[in-house]
């Protein structure tokens, strides 16, 4: 390998690494500031925005930083609002989410597959979700008041970001083009 093609793979992994710390530090700020705590569910239930930046995050860098950006990023904000007991089911449930929609970006990167990718960051979500609230409050049946928030809160988020994705794809590639 020559030291240009080194030096060029040594920046391609720091550019991916600073782009992955924005997309945690983003998925962190629309969890903490663009959030509606709901009265019905046990727990008090959130619905939040943090979504619309890890979905874009998979999308466009895909399955490891989506896994990263929203697993930290929205562990970060139960640990640090008081909802410590849920980062780790968080992280597990957030990352596999931007993971698995990060993988079918990579493998077909259409809107079809996205938006695939994108219900299926919903059903894990509910699934997990769900099972993380059982064990937590050791009871099937209170797990089931927060699925519509979740719902909502991943439909929502759904929607944004298909919206959005196709400019921030071409503003992707000018930017990385840059580099």
């Amino acid at each position: 390998m020559t030291h240009a093609r080194s030096k060029s793979m040594g920046h391609e992994h720091i550019l991916r690494l600073v782009i992955t710390a924005v997309f945690i530090a983003l998925t962190y700020v629309f969890t903490v500031f663009v959030n509606i705590r709901l009265p019905i569910a046990a727990n008090g239930g959130l619905i939040h925005l943090g979504n619309v930046p890890l979905f874009i995050c998979a999308i466009l860098y895909g399955r490891w930083s989506g896994a990263i950006a929203g697993g930290v990023g929205m562990g970060l904000f139960d640990l640090l609002s008081g909802w410590t007991s849920w980062a780790p089911f968080t992280f597990v449930i957030v990352g596999a989410m931007g993971f698995v929609l990060g993988l079918l970006s990579e493998k077909k990167k259409t809107f079809p597959w996205n938006l695939l990718g994108m219900i299926l960051a919903l059903i894990i979500k509910i699934v997990g979700y769900y099972l993380a609230e059982w064990i937590l409050y050791g009871n099937p049946w209170v797990p089931l008041s927060s699925i519509p928030g979740n719902v909502v809160q991943v439909v929502t988020a759904i929607v944004i970001v298909s919206i959005v994705i196709v400019p921030l794809k071409v503003a992707s590639r000018r930017v990385l083009r840059i580099g």
